[in-house]
């Protein structure tokens, strides 16, 4: 009987098992229940594995196509396939996002899930006493944001590592006792091992490092000792108090000798807590008392006499520059040899950018024949404007061939000024203008050249040309020409009269399109930069016959 038993209530299991399977599959008669791929849902959820009434049909605004929706798993698709995608700007990577998310916020989309590629490669990103186990563009990236200059470790693949590298430069009394005497050296945690490195022998002894302390602490029993000296360290700007042992110790500060202030040379303390704080107004420019300097306010410790020591905080701003104004230490300016813009640059001139560096007015040419310009503009900062200028590429050359002021005026794409009144018939003729609703202007009476019209388009600074070489002089200069005809009328005694456009016979004629001229280059009659006029570039005729500026013949 016992086995019997057995034997029934196995049947019972497989039974039961059976019965079981068979009811899942008729009370799913539905399957699957996720039956599409959604690019975008109608909850605003991108690349969702639902229902396709989840869907969102309406047109996607970058493609002006309906957003897409396919009955298969959104892995198996083209644009809710799983990727890296790259933020090359703030440098970083994500991994397995569909490609859509990736484009939608503006990233570079690759086709391995993992980024197992190039730019995603991390390192070690020493950041002062910091350390990030990140990419190197995000590596740049936090640099620049704390003003430090980039220092990434490639060869760093582990992010363990990458802090022991920040622990290795923690900052500290390095003590070690060398001929019988117990003494110090103000370093890095990774410099002190070395030193405990180079101990050997039986007379070596334990060498200590005391993050954030001084190596006049008095605690330290050292032989180092407080002084009224002062220094100044590589790599820093402001004035150091010096301890008998040449270490640097805190910020130079009168009221924080040893006799007023033996805390002081105890611990490190930062900028922040030392006499004028973080950003000290004016950067304590020779100042006896405080060596708290900052360089983007114009000072830096140098040589000069103090309270104590013989460094201050010295003035490395510019004054009475050569045009009379003072700048800012790293401030930049333009400089001109005569009039610029609107045409009026004269023969031979040149621009110029100056710079004030540490107190001295450096000159930096910009390209000769003003192949570049210089532009300037002004920033806000904390510390009030900051000037900057720079020589930049003279675009000047597609000026004339505008045929409306917007085009011509597009500084994005080009240096030209406007002047109503004229036109050149031979604008909008080349193929970057092909789609003008108006190409050039045209004269019936025969009239060519500059010709009267809406508006002419004209270099802002006109380029210096080598006139006295086989160069493009000629070519530029002939586009001023003007071919005017004048109409007469002869009354029964003979006499001739002016009838139709008589302007041209006047000399302010003559004047408008030497204008033109000579804000085409070298061109027409005008200064040179040292103010020597000559008019050897107009030619003036009637019929074949040269006039004089005063419309006589020659």
């Amino acid at each position: 009987m016992k086995n019997k038993f057995l034997l029934i209530l196995t049947g019972i299991l497989i039974l039961s098992v059976i019965s079981g399977l068979y009811l899942v599959k008729a009370a799913d008669s539905t399957w699957p229940a996720f039956n599409s791929c959604c690019e975008k849902t109608i909850n605003d959820a991108w690349c969702q594995n639902t229902d396709e009434k989840s869907c969102d049909t309406s047109v996607d605004p970058t493609t002006k196509s309906a957003y897409r929706k396919t009955p298969t798993s959104c892995d198996a698709t083209s644009y809710c396939k799983l990727g890296c995608c790259v933020d090359s700007d703030e440098g970083l990577c994500m991994e397995n996002t569909p490609q859509k998310v990736c484009q939608i916020s503006t990233g570079t989309w690759l086709d391995d899930a993992q980024c197992n590629v190039a730019q995603c490669k991390l390192g070690c990103c020493i950041l002062g006493d910091q350390a990030s186990f990140v990419t190197q563009t995000r590596c740049k990236k936090l640099s620049a944001l704390y003003g430090l200059t980039t220092n990434f470790n490639n060869a760093v693949t582990d992010e363990v590592k990458c802090v022991m590298m920040a622990y290795s430069q923690d900052k500290g009394a390095c003590v070690y006792e060398i001929e019988n005497q117990r003494t110090c050296k103000f370093t890095t945690r990774a410099d002190c091992e070395s030193i405990q490195g180079s101990q050997t022998g039986e007379n070596s002894t334990s060498v200590d490092f005391y993050k954030d302390y001084l190596c006049s602490a008095d605690e330290l029993a050292t032989n180092c000792g407080p002084t009224t000296d002062t220094m100044c360290v590589s790599g820093k700007d402001e004035v150091y108090f010096k301890d008998s042992c040449g270490n640097p110790a805190n910020i130079y500060d009168a009221n924080k000798v040893y006799s007023k202030s033996s805390s002081y040379w105890q611990k490190v303390v930062a900028k922040s807590n030392t006499c004028g704080g973080t950003n000290p107004k004016g950067g304590n420019i020779n100042s006896k008392t405080c060596g708290n300097c900052a360089y983007l306010e114009g000072s830096i410790c140098g040589k000069g006499t103090a309270t104590y020591g013989e460094n201050i905080c010295r003035d490395l701003n510019c004054y009475n520059t050569k045009n009379g104004n003072n700048y800012k230490n790293g401030e930049s300016w333009c400089e001109y040899t005569g009039e610029t813009g609107n045409g009026l640059d004269e023969v031979g001139s040149r621009q110029f950018r100056h710079v004030c560096v540490h107190g001295e007015e450096t000159i930096e040419p910009c390209a000769d024949f003003r192949n570049e310009v210089c532009i300037a503009d002004k920033i806000s900062t904390s510390s009030g404007e900051f000037r900057e200028a720079a020589c930049r590429v003279n675009r000047w050359q597609d000026c004339i061939d505008q045929v409306t002021e917007e085009k011509c005026l597009n500084s994005d794409k080009r240096d030209c000024y406007w002047t109503a009144g004229l036109a050149y018939d031979g604008a909008g003729t080349t193929a970057n203008n092909a789609s003008a609703t108006s190409i050039g202007e045209t004269d019936t009476t025969g009239n060519t050249g500059i010709i009267n019209g809406t508006g002419i388009c004209l270099p802002d600074v006109p380029p210096g040309l080598k006139f006295w070489d086989e160069g493009d002089a000629t070519k530029i200069c002939s586009l001023g020409n003007s071919k005017q005809t004048v109409g007469y009328e002869t009354n029964i005694f003979g006499t001739k009269k002016c009838k139709t456009n008589c302007e041209v016979l006047e000399t302010k004629w003559l004047e408008k399109m030497n204008g033109v001229c000579s804000s085409l280059g070298d061109c027409g009659a005008k200064n040179n930069f040292v103010g020597r006029y000559t008019d050897d570039g107009v030619l003036w005729k009637s019929n074949g016959k040269l006039l004089n500026w005063d419309g006589t013949n020659k």
